[in-house]
């Protein structure tokens, strides 16, 4: 057996996904990305791929829907022990992008204030349309985001994107409710 370091945010995730007492990190690995001994997960080339460009990793189980990945991040201990709207905001950010870049950048493309520009490819052209945008980069992504509105425009921005990505209104709601 081999050792390997994670760190916490990386080890709470797993281990929000344990089924049973006892069960070991490599059981939660095995069983979320469906590998069995000899035989690689479907989606094991895109971890691989992601690894090699140095990009941080979301497995997401291939048989799971982009409804369940959304229920599985608000029922995660990572995203439930988060006490700040805006560390909620943008792990929803980066979930949604995991799961369908290009329905993202879409939604994202088309969502701006009346004087504002919520999202970027840069931090540069966020501070440049607005003072105090306070941008952050949502993990794992290209984008940035101004991160200085209040919760409910935050809950806005996630409504437009979710809507965008064709989500159901229950599950909207339920997200937006979280933040």
């Amino acid at each position: 057996m081999k050792t390997i370091e994670v760190d916490e945010e990386l080890y709470r995730y797993i281990a929000s996904h344990t089924q049973h007492i006892g069960e070991s990190a490599s059981d939660i690995l095995r069983r979320m990305l469906k590998f069995t001994a000899g035989i690689p997960a479907r989606n094991m080339s895109t971890v691989v791929e992601a690894a090699q460009a140095n990009m941080p990793v979301v497995a997401v189980p291939a048989k799971l829907s982009h409804e369940r990945v959304v229920h599985e991040l608000l029922l995660s201990n990572e995203y439930t022990e988060q006490n700040k709207a805006i560390n909620r905001f943008m792990m929803i950010l980066s979930t949604l992008y995991s799961i369908d870049p290009k329905g993202f950048s879409i939604a994202t493309d088309a969502l701006h204030g009346r004087t504002r520009t919520y999202f970027a490819g840069d931090q540069q052209t966020l501070l440049a349309n607005g003072t105090h945008t306070k941008p952050k980069q949502v993990s794992g992504t290209p984008y940035w985001v101004i991160t200085n509105t209040n919760t409910g425009r935050k809950r806005s921005m996630i409504e437009h994107i979710m809507q965008a990505m064709q989500f159901p209104a229950e599950l909207i709601e339920k997200v937006c409710g979280t933040v």
